[in-house]
């Protein structure tokens, strides 16, 4: 059966690596970035996120079969930017697509990233902001807490949203999931060029060891998306799945 599909950062990456398995089995994709796409918004602002919302509403008149949200950012001299963009343009774009979404059936599928295990005390109250909804005071705290804090806090902020969004009465009960998948590196153009350097290799590598003989491509990436789009069972609610070449097995072998 053809499903309507929703996927924001589809002009690159692991975005557009989806859009284009999902479109190849046939199903109708909606993509969405700031740049090359059936949608062009910027999702790091609230006027951005609204117009991308109202937008969709007009291409599927019919309603829509599942969000992937794989619009991000990880500029280091703009945290405040980051954080609009990794958690607000996530969490705001899947609750406002709600009363869009076909039940039962839909499926969300939020990226992460495993930074969310860098994400430490100092971050809790950077994602409690984000948590209670108040993106001023939390781009605030992202701006001075700098992209260090603000890029794993958006993140781990962002699988604790899915966690608790998902098992309300509204989301699972009605046959709609959330998840999120935290991926590790993944070769896109930009880490094959860091991964080219041998200093940069180094600091890679220690910091994201792996098992598999190699880091995932974003086809990787991809075919596990598509599957989560996709996929008739709704057992599957509310999970963290790292997607890493190994890294989170790693460094939490005991959990």
């Amino acid at each position: 059966m053809t499903r309507t599909l929703v996927i924001t950062g589809a002009a690159s990456g692991i975005g557009k690596a989806t859009a284009e398995r999902c479109r190849a089995k046939g199903h109708k994709v909606i993509g969405v970035d700031i740049h090359d796409a059936d949608i062009v918004a910027d999702l790091s602002t609230p006027a951005g996120r609204e117009a991308m919302i109202a937008m969709v509403a007009e291409l599927a008149p019919g309603g829509i079969d599942g969000v992937l949200t794989s619009a991000g950012s990880a500029n280091f001299d703009k945290p405040g930017m980051v954080l609009a963009t990794n958690y607000f343009g996530t969490v705001d774009v899947i609750a406002g697509l709600r009363p869009q979404m076909r039940a039962p059936g839909a499926r969300c599928v939020a990226v992460a990233s495993t930074a969310l295990l860098a994400a430490s005390d100092e971050t809790l109250d950077l994602e409690d902001l984000c948590l209670a909804g108040d993106e001023e005071a939390a781009v605030a705290r992202a701006e001075k807490g700098g992209f260090l804090q603000a890029y794993p806090g958006a993140k781990r902020a962002l699988s604790k949203w899915a966690r608790q969004t998902t098992v309300k009465p509204e989301w699972a009960a009605q046959g709609v999931t959330i998840n999120t998948v935290a991926p590790g590196v993944v070769k896109t153009p930009m880490v094959e060029g860091a991964l080219a350097d041998p200093r940069q290799a180094a600091t890679i590598r220690e910091k994201s060891p792996k098992a598999t003989k190699d880091y995932a491509e974003a086809s990787d990436a991809a075919e596990l998306m598509e599957f989560l789009l996709n996929c008739e069972t709704d057992q599957i609610v509310g999970q963290v799945i790292f997607l890493d070449s190994g890294s989170e097995a790693i460094t939490r072998p005991n959990l």
